[in-house]
């Protein structure tokens, strides 16, 4: 299982991250967003949801 991480978190390794569901299933309209050294996550369109890198 693929780690996921909460919406907020900072200094998480580089890369893309896709929201996924608070199980990590698919969500409708996910985001996608490119986090650098150093950022925090951004929040989720919606409570209990998680992001999870894709690369």
């Amino acid at each position: 299982m693929t780690k996921m991480y909460n919406p907020g978190e900072d200094n998480r390794p580089a890369g893309k991250y896709k929201e996924v569901g608070p199980r990590g299933g698919n969500v409708k309209d996910p985001r996608v967003v490119n986090i650098d050294k150093g950022d925090r996550l951004p929040p989720t369109s919606e409570s209990g949801n998680n992001w999870k890198k894709i690369n």
